[in-house]
């Protein structure tokens, strides 16, 4: 399945790809108790917010102040990175955002993994037809 959402370059995000960024940062902000995982909306398509951390686990480009503060805030450990906190790549950020997106599903959900009982309750729904 293609991703659909744009490739870097070069380690380079387009500006569109760094505002998914901070819209699914934000979902992530209001993600209150629900089961499943916040989307955000790009060119149409319906994404959930760890597709967008994961594909900008690679990107170079330095985050803005105001997200690094928001990535920051949620670390239950204070932040030591090599250099200032002002020249955090997005790619620690959505390092850092699919762990947290990870472990808001476990409690949420317990610990069940949800994707894959779904995708196990396709598989035997295809095979008795």
């Amino acid at each position: 399945m293609s991703n659909a959402l744009p490739p870097l370059h070069e380690g380079h995000a387009p500006i569109t790809l760094q505002q998914l960024f901070r819209e699914a940062l934000y979902a992530f902000e209001e993600w209150d108790s629900e089961v499943t995982e916040p989307i955000v909306t790009f060119e149409g398509r319906i994404h959930p917010i760890s597709v967008v951390f994961e594909t900008m686990r690679e990107c170079t480009d330095i985050v803005p102040n105001n997200i690094v503060s928001a990535v920051t805030e949620r670390l239950t450990k204070p932040w030591e990175g090599e250099g200032p906190l002002d020249t955090m790549t997005f790619s620690t950020a959505a390092r850092v955002m699919g762990v947290l997106v990870r472990k808001r599903l476990l409690a949420v959900n317990n610990g069940l993994n949800v994707a894959a009982i779904a995708a196990e309750a396709q598989t035997t729904e295809k095979s008795d037809r």
